[in-house]
């Protein structure tokens, strides 16, 4: 996406609290997914044939979400899984140990802020509140907002198990309404649609990495939508910048 895409007479005083994603949003994350998947499958590359790898994985993730939710600890409890499942029971000790390290060590990955993510959050602070709405690991959230040195800037702060319209609704309750509430984020899925459901703005800025299940069709034509190439177009958007 090369230019900001926004309704014609978009009025940015109408916003009066603003939300942003963490993962992929403020920081880098999903890269480090990719990293240690393509790991995955050479562990397994020497025990299995497995074309449809990834494919089997995905599954296994979405199986799963009800169990362990999103974070890297259900990530990588899907990939012993699936590994235990592709090699009928076969796979040695050391890769599954392999994997386990590998999931420790993600937990343990230091922050890279995304270009302009602390610029955009200031300049959401200048139209009002400010709140960060991730959903993940409890644990590792809180570490990956203590580490990115964001986190005095944020009015609340929000680790949800799931982002749906209900729960936009509810957070923003407290800070004027969903309607005068404005959502930011990599996921069209997860941070756009349902805010848009809840009555709010939805504004994606895409990241070069998406994990599959958060892939949906833009509300192109919804009046509440705007699509930013990057966060550095926010303050623009928001007449709180250049």
């Amino acid at each position: 996406m090369s230019a900001t895409q926004r309704p014609t007479g978009f009025d940015p005083t109408l916003v009066k609290c603003i939300a942003f994603d963490a993962d992929d949003t403020l920081w880098h994350n999903e890269r480090f997914f990719k990293l240690t998947q393509d790991r995955f499958a050479e562990l397994l590359a020497p025990h299995v044939d497995m074309p449809d790898l990834d494919a089997r994985l995905m599954q296994a993730e979405r199986r799963n979400l009800g169990h362990y939710g999103f974070g890297i600890k259900g990530f990588v409890l899907s990939m012993i899984e699936t590994a235990l499942e592709v090699t009928e029971n076969r796979v040695p000790g050391a890769v599954i140990a392999d994997l386990i390290a590998t999931g420790q060590d993600m937990l343990r990955h230091p922050i890279d802020l995304l270009p302009h993510a602390a610029e955009a959050v200031a300049a959401a602070k200048a139209r009002g509140p400010v709140l960060l709405i991730t959903k993940g690991d409890l644990l590792d959230q809180e570490r990956k907002l203590a580490q990115s040195g964001l986190g005095e800037m944020f009015d609340g702060v929000e680790i949800v198990s799931d982002k749906q319209s209900h729960v936009y609704t509810r957070i923003f309750a407290d800070w004027g309404g969903a309607a005068a509430g404005m959502m930011i984020g990599n996921s069209m899925k997860s941070d756009v649609r349902p805010m848009i459901d809840a009555g709010g703005f939805g504004v994606f800025v895409p990241h070069d990495l998406q994990w599959d299940f958060e892939a949906a069709e833009a509300p192109v034509d919804c009046p509440r939508y705007t699509a930013l190439p990057d966060l550095g177009s926010l303050p623009g958007l928001l007449g709180t910048g250049g």
